[in-house]
């Protein structure tokens, strides 16, 4: 089965956010690490990419899958990919993804294409 999932998210919000909660707003949302060098439009890509995900998989954020529950990763190339905590995997049987993270604008913009286990 294939799933497709996308979110966009005004960079203005998570930097506003960012300024009122500090690194409690950051941590509600990244696993440790992932916060770490990020301008303020990469942290909003980061946002609408773990966004696409849950929305891919058919759930959204919420009691069946949490923001610390996908974890994104860059490769030596700078792609974006991402990886779903162990629970997770076992509830979203994934089997292929591409992730694709932009952002110009003021916004960011994430899309995720997924291969499910039928």
């Amino acid at each position: 089965m294939i799933r497709v999932g996308s979110d966009l998210v005004a960079i203005r919000r998570i930097e506003e956010a960012k300024e009122h909660f500090g690194d409690r707003f950051l941590s509600r949302y990244l696993s440790p690490g992932e916060a770490e060098g990020k301008s303020t439009a990469s942290l909003a890509g980061y946002w609408a990419a773990k966004e696409a995900v849950a929305k891919a998989l058919g759930c959204g954020i919420g009691s069946e899958l949490s923001f610390h529950d996908i974890r994104l990763h860059k490769d030596e190339r700078g792609a974006p990919s991402f990886t779903l905590s162990e629970e997770a995997s076992r509830r979203f049987p994934v089997l292929d993804s591409s992730l694709s993270i932009s952002h110009d604008g003021g916004f960011a913009l994430a899309v995720v294409v997924l291969i499910l286990s039928d």
